[in-house]
């Protein structure tokens, strides 16, 4: 891959062109998911919208209210005939300087035929980004990896409503346990807004 690449974004519900100025590893790199998260960059772009309109884009910052419901997420080599893992992390919780909880799992589906997330096995409901009050920025991490058969996953199912069992994950630990192979990936940042006790009290948290 050259030093820039073409990616095909949605605005306003239109496709857009959008030449990124570096390479997806450069991206990865600059914002620390390169050694925080991952080991290496994913090779391929992960598209990422919800269903507010907003769209992840390498770093951009979003807010929370517009990033709490379910994403739509699709990557130019997905194969209908492949089985693929989905997973949503962030790196940054209680907040970036003091990770204590890195990674906290807010999203993970295994089985996923091509790009029908929907039709995958979910481990773990999907949950909104929850960054505290004063915590500042999180980066929040979506990642695709192809697995090498359908798989028996050995977690305990989380649900949306409770926080339990997701606290200090890790996505690439997890990636070797079950031999699965990095292809997509992409993030966004984030921090409090008034969206955030709405989501603590759906986790009972307040």
């Amino acid at each position: 891959m050259g030093p820039w690449f073409f990616a095909l974004i949605f605005c306003v519900n239109n496709l857009v062109p959008v030449q990124l100025e570096k390479t997806l590893e450069d991206y990865f790199l600059e914002h620390e998911v390169v050694p925080d998260v991952l080991s290496t960059a994913p090779a391929e772009y992960l598209f990422v919208d919800f269903p507010s309109g907003a769209v992840v884009y390498t770093g951009n910052e979003l807010t929370p209210t517009l990033v709490k419901d379910v994403p739509h997420v699709w990557w130019d080599s997905a194969d209908s005939q492949k089985l693929y893992t989905v997973a949503f992390v962030d790196p940054d919780a209680p907040s970036r300087i003091t990770a204590a909880s890195r990674e906290w799992l807010h999203w993970l589906v295994g089985n996923v035929p091509g790009t029908d997330v929907m039709s995958g096995d979910v481990i773990a409901e999907h949950v909104g980004s929850g960054p505290g009050e004063g915590s500042g920025l999180h980066r929040y991490v979506f990642l695709v990896y192809e697995q090498p058969y359908e798989l028996t996953f050995m977690e305990t199912r989380m649900n949306n409503t409770s926080t339990e069992n997701r606290a200090s994950f890790s996505i690439s630990s997890f990636a070797d346990k079950y031999n699965l192979s990095l292809v997509a990936g992409n993030f966004y940042q984030a921090e409090y807004d008034d969206y955030v006790p709405i989501l603590y009290e759906q986790l009972g948290l307040s």
